[in-house]
């Protein structure tokens, strides 16, 4: 997901540079059903290494992803685009949930 996700930026000629701004708001592909499907993915790697590692202690990891990744990235990602794109991201936003 990550890597179509990726090609989709690149297709349409924008950066996948967190913070930087973009030049088109991608909502096509992955992005149909999630805001956020590159974050998604890695999430899902991080996941599927801690359960396959079998133990508790890489879930910290996880959880913190989650956090960071939300409050860091996301939340200031959001608020770009917001401004950007006014309210087509509005509608995007409405249409479209942050992870699933």
């Amino acid at each position: 997901m990550i890597l179509w996700a990726a090609g989709l930026f690149r297709k349409r000629g924008t950066t996948i540079i967190p913070f930087q701004v973009s030049s088109e708001l991608v909502q096509e592909g992955p992005y149909r059903w999630t805001r956020n499907p590159m974050y998604l993915g890695m999430l899902g790697i991080l996941s599927g290494t801690a359960w396959m590692l079998g133990s508790a202690t890489p879930w910290l990891l996880v959880f913190t992803f989650l956090w960071w990744i939300s409050t860091r990235f996301i939340a200031i990602e959001e608020r770009m685009l917001g401004a950007r794109f006014g309210e087509s991201y509005r509608d995007y936003q409405k249409r479209v949930r942050r992870w699933l």
